[in-house]
């Protein structure tokens, strides 16, 4: 049997053909639906902050003699309870820690509803496992109480020491209540107010905003949906408050064409990641990589005197060595990459490491040769 016309050959070859055609194609937008580009616009969470004290730790608390406001904030709750302590009292809490405490309040919560809540150490305490969290107002950014937060704290970490040794798990310092706070107060919200509701786009595009509007009007009718900048889509919503829900919850439905982001390349400086969207092309460049290398080195070294000198004294001297070595570099031609596959398989021939990849894409980008925007986080 001939090996090329057997079936297995003949299904890789087509395999690869059809790879092939596929990278030759155009890039194709993706249908999705308008709630995944789009949330209306008030319709959003608050955030919420407070102060409070955990107890109940096993001689893990803040060293009171270095943070003051925890014996000043016992004794503001103690008061509360009916009991004053004197004046001179000096309070040793080793079982109690000041925290902050953080929620999100989600919209549209009412009253009697829970919430997660973090709770995060301020002081110098060296672990919250095992505490609890007495009674903590949150506070949203107008000063007004909208969650009491209370209950026993989840530290995903653990830790021990002992003759000046310590072994740590994971973070000690913060830790999370599910359902830690009561709603106590709602935040009103203008959807049910006013004639429309505008819907805000994840990202400013005015093509995803007239796509979202031509959506709207093909399934609800013209007129209903107008684009009223790159960011903005307003809705004629109907007059009784009851038939909104339903409104919204079937334009949330409706499906949409995407439109292709912008090209754009993310560079993390930091860390060395770097992230291409779909839209990243190259022109023809050239790139010469090399590396330069500099290493210094010092030696110590000990001059003595003769043993027959007289007020000769031992001296420590150092010995330093400076190397520099370039390695060769080549002039790498790298024609025009159409899709972000070409451009990725041109970067990975220069066998550069993320860290010479950051500053090869900068220069690609300063001399003109690569469309797409560079951000630097």
């Amino acid at each position: 049997m001939n090996p090329i016309a057997s079936p297995s050959f003949v299904m890789r070859l087509l395999s690869v053909l059809a790879l092939l055609c596929l990278s030759c194609l155009p890039l194709q937008s993706q249908a999705m639906r308008i709630k995944e580009v789009a949330a209306v616009q008030g319709v959003r969470t608050n955030q919420l902050t407070g102060f409070g004290l955990v107890v109940g730790l096993d001689g893990t608390g803040d060293q009171t003699g270095q943070m003051p406001y925890t014996t000043q904030g016992m004794n503001n709750y103690l008061q509360q309870l009916g009991l004053t302590l004197p004046a001179d009292a000096k309070l040793q809490l080793k079982n109690v820690a000041a925290v902050m405490v953080t929620a999100q309040l989600p919209p549209f919560a009412q009253p009697g509803q829970m919430i997660d809540v973090t709770v995060s150490s301020v002081g110098n305490a060296k672990s919250l496992r095992g505490g609890t969290l007495i009674t903590t107002p949150l506070k949203g950014v107008d000063g007004e109480i909208y969650a009491l937060a209370q209950g026993n704290l989840l530290v995903g970490g653990a830790g021990a020491s002992g003759g000046g040794s310590k072994v740590q798990i994971n973070h000690l310092s913060a830790g999370r209540i599910p359902g830690g706070a009561q709603v106590e107060r709602a935040v009103p919200t203008p959807f049910a107010l006013g004639p429309t509701i505008d819907l805000g786009l994840n990202s400013a595009d005015f093509q995803t905003a007239r796509r979202v509007a031509e959506a709207i009007n093909k399934r609800m009718g013209e007129g209903v949906a107008s684009a009223v900048d790159g960011r903005t889509v307003r809705l004629v919503a109907p007059p009784d408050p009851h038939s909104r829900v339903s409104f919204i919850a079937e334009i949330e439905e409706i499906p949409m064409e995407a439109t292709i982001p912008v090209a754009k390349v993310i560079v993390n400086s930091r860390t060395g990641s770097i992230v291409m969207n779909q839209a990243v092309t190259l022109g023809p460049c050239a790139v010469a990589h090399g590396n330069l290398s500099v290493t210094i080195s010092s030696t110590p070294m000990v001059s003595q005197p003769n043993p027959l000198s007289t007020g000769g004294q031992t001296v420590v001297t150092e010995k330093t060595d400076i190397k520099i070595s370039q390695d060769a570099g080549s002039l790498i031609q790298m024609d025009a990459a159409p899709q972000l596959s070409d451009l990725v398989r041109m970067l990975n021939g220069l066998g550069a490491t993320p860290q010479d990849l950051l500053a090869i894409l900068q220069a690609i980008k300063a001399a003109g040769a690569m469309n797409a925007e560079l951000e630097v986080i």
